[in-house]
């Protein structure tokens, strides 16, 4: 195993400031376990599944192969996503990884549909199946190493944040609960003679149904585009606030292109007299903490301005402030600039809100009728990534 984990280690591209480089590894040497795991207990359910004339045991050796496929497909999917940048694909390949993970919850999906078709036949033209208690032995053995490795790979996955290993881990654990409804029902079979053994496989089945379409929709759901996670928001959003030149940090827009392939940009809020070089060292400073920190690539990073020699902006500030959070919808309120007796802000408002530039016209014309001389200029932001 270690001679092909050296070998794919030569195949993935690395590099020494990689941090995807170790993780990859992790996956596949994983997926190398999973295949030769799930092999070598298809042959023995095989033969004892023969030796017994038990379709459920001999299916469950099928099942077995299905999951050393399931495997071969997570190593696959490692890596064509570790595939480095190129032009046409400038982000990564790193979405890859979740076509993999989709695929795997397509064969969860197919198994549950196979064991249940199974199933119905055999409640409609039983078979009587030959047990023995040394074929009930390697069931429960077998059972207990597809449980082991069921929760090795899960764990594994959330650890290195790879879907296709968390489905790959789920699937040897519905794998799992089928081998132990034909355990049960053998056991049930051979002390009382009732044979339960198709109606238990029925129920399991449509729990693996119901376990691939709940992965096809996470899977899906992240290809689409979904909101990254509002740890990795507020993580971020701490490191850039961590800097004191920085007064707020505003308009986080991450995207997500593949596990720990984050890009996006952000606006932080300086104070108005900051000179440009100042503003320009700031902004590569904060582009490489929050990359070391997170490994989150920040593509652009926007300046607001603060008003520092002006005492009514600020007053001003706080009650614009409180106007616009009086209004359902209103999330946040940032960018205030005040010059010229024009007031510039910025208005997050949630994706329930039917006319977004409605409810700005009617905060500026709130603003303008406490102040007649004011001149008040409001800027819709749908809430992309906004987090308490």
């Amino acid at each position: 195993m270690n001679k092909i984990v050296q070998f794919i280690s030569r195949i993935l591209p690395t590099s020494p400031s990689d941090p995807q480089a170790d993780r990859n590894l992790v996956i596949v040497r994983t997926g190398i376990t999973g295949i030769l795991a799930n092999t070598l207990l298809a042959l023995i359910k095989a033969f004892t599944g023969l030796a017994t004339r038990s379709i459920a045991i001999t299916l469950d050796a099928v099942n077995n192969l299905t999951d050393a496929g399931s495997s071969l497909i997570t190593i696959i999917g490692t890596l064509l996503a570790a595939k480095k940048p190129d032009k046409k694909h400038p982000y990564g390949h790193g979405r890859m990884e979740y076509l993999s993970a989709m695929l795997l919850g397509a064969l969860i999906f197919s198994a549950g549909i196979s064991s249940l078709i199974e199933s119905i036949r055999k409640i409609l033209w039983p078979e009587v199946p030959e047990y023995s208690v040394l074929s009930l032995v390697i069931v429960a053995v077998c059972i207990l190493v597809k449980i082991v490795l069921g929760r090795h790979v899960t764990a594994t996955g959330k650890q290195v944040n790879s879907e296709t290993l968390i489905n790959s881990g789920k699937d040897a654990l519905m794998d799992a609960l089928i081998s132990a409804s034909t355990f049960t029902a053998a056991v049930i079979f051979l002390s009382s003679g009732l044979a339960l053994e198709a109606w238990l496989g029925a129920l399991i089945s449509v729990l693996i149904i119901k376990t691939g379409v709940e992965m096809e929709y996470s899977t899906i759901s992240e290809i689409l585009g979904q909101r990254v996670s509002p740890d990795i928001v507020r993580a971020v959003r701490r490191t850039v606030e961590s800097f004191p030149e920085v007064y707020g940090v505003y308009d986080m827009m991450l995207h997500d292109y593949g596990p720990n392939r984050i890009t996006g940009s952000l606006h932080v809020e300086v104070i108005d007299t900051m000179p440009a070089y100042e503003i320009s060292d700031l902004i590569r400073r904060i582009s490489v903490k929050v990359y070391q920190d997170h490994h989150v690539l920040l593509s652009a990073i926007g300046i607001y301005s603060k008003n520092s020699q002006n005492a009514f902006a600020g007053e001003l500030r706080k009650e614009i402030t409180d106007i616009a959070m009086k209004h359902e919808h209103v999330l946040q309120v940032h960018g205030f600039y005040l010059k010229n007796n024009v007031i510039q802000f910025d208005v997050i408002v949630d994706f329930d809100t039917t006319d977004p530039e409605g409810l700005c016209r009617e905060i500026t014309s709130e603003v303008e009728a406490l102040h007649p001389g004011l001149t008040a200029q409001a800027f819709w932001d749908a809430d992309y990534n906004f987090s308490e």
